[in-house]
C-alpha cells in the first residue's frame, strides 16, 4: 500500500492506494509546525477505521508547496510507518518535458496536475486548480508542461475585499441565489461579483490560452471549489477532485521509492 501526502497552503491531504483503488482520503488544516506525533495520532486512528495498519504501508510519496512542513511529514513516514518517502520535485522522472525558464520554480502541485491530467484524459488541455491561488496550467498533446497562469485565489479575494473596505461584510463563497447578475443588496452584489467575476476570469483566460495555442483544448478543473464553478460555466470538460493525488500515485510508479537507511524502533524506546 502507498501512503500519498499532498501538502498545500490550506490543507494537507492524506490518502492510501492499495494498487487498485483508493482505500481512504483524509484532510487536515495546514499548520507548518504541526509535529509528526500530532499527525500520527490523528492519521493512525483514521487508518484503523478503514482496517489499515501502519505495517501495511509499504511506501510513501509527498508533494508539498510548503517547505516548512516537509520535515514533520518526512519524520511521520520514517518513524510511524518505517518508510522513506519519495519527494516530488522537478528533478524526478515525470515522463514529459518541463518547458519553463526555470523548472525548479514551478510548484510541484502544478506538475502533478499536468502528469495526472495527461495520463487520465490525454492532451492538449488546460488544468484549472481552485486552491489558495487559482492556477491555469497548459499541457500539450505530448504531455509536456508548457507553463500557465496564476491568479489570486477566490478565498483570498473575498478576504481582501472585506479587510480593505470597512463597510463590506465577510461573506461565504457560493452561487448567487438568483441568476440575475445585479444584486439588490450589498451581500447579493458581493456574491455576484465573486461568483460571476471568477466565471468571467475562467472563461476569458481559457479562451485566450486557446487562441494563443491555436487549437482546441480540453479543460479540466480540480480543487475544492471546482464543482461550484462548474454550475456557472460550460467550459469544463471534466471535474476531478482526485487529480493531484493521482499525480502523486503515478509519479511514485515512475520513480524508484527510496529505502529507509535509519533503522529505529522508536515505539519501544525507553
Amino acid at each position: 500500500m502507498l501512503l500519498v501526502i499532498d501538502a498545500g497552503n490550506t490543507n494537507v491531504v492524506f490518502a492510501v492506494h492499495d494498487g487498485e483503488k483508493w482505500r481512504g482520503v483524509w484532510r487536515i488544516t495546514m499548520q507548518a509546525q504541526r509535529t509528526s506525533d500530532e499527525y500520527a495520532v490523528w492519521l493512525l486512528a483514521l487508518l484503523k477505521m478503514q482496517g489499515i495498519a501502519a505495517d501495511d504501508i509499504e511506501g510513501a510519496v509527498i508533494g508539498t508547496v510548503v517547505p516548512a512542513a516537509l520535515y514533520h511529514l518526512r519524520t511521520l513516514c520514517r518513524q510511524w510507518f518505517a518508510v522513506e518517502p519519495l519527494l516530488a520535485s522537478a528533478h524526478l522522472d515525470w515522463g514529459f518535458s518541463i518547458k519553463m525558464d526555470n523548472p525548479d520554480e514551478v510548484g510541484v502541485d502544478r506538475l502533478l496536475n499536468g502528469l495526472a491530467s495527461h495520463h487520465l484524459y490525454g492532451g492538449p488541455l488546460v488544468v484549472i486548480d481552485f486552491g489558495t491561488a487559482t492556477t491555469f496550467d497548459v499541457v500539450d498533446a505530448e504531455g509536456s508542461y508548457c507553463g500557465g497562469v496564476i491568479a489570486p485565489g477566490i478565498n483570498l479575494s473575498v478576504e481582501a475585499l472585506h479587510q480593505a473596505a470597512a463597510r463590506l461584510p465577510r461573506i461565504g463563497i457560493g452561487r448567487p441565489a438568483v441568476d440575475s447578475v445585479i444584486g439588490r443588496n450589498t451581500v447579493a452584489a458581493m456574491r455576484s461579483g465573486v461568483f460571476w467575476g471568477y466565471v468571467g476570469l475562467i472563461e476569458g483566460i481559457v479562451e485566450r490560452i486557446r487562441q494563443e495555442v491555436g487549437q482546441t483544448m480540453k479543460v479540466l478543473a480540480t480543487g475544492g471549489l471546482a464543482p461550484l464553478f462548474s454550475e456557472g460555466t460550460t467550459v469544463f470538460d471534466h471535474v476531478d477532485s482526485m487529480l493531484t493525488l493521482n499525480g502523486l500515485r503515478i509519479l511514485a510508479g515512475r520513480n524508484p521509492l527510496p529505502r529507509l537507511t535509519i533503522e529505529k524502533d522508536f515505539l519501544t524506546e525507553g
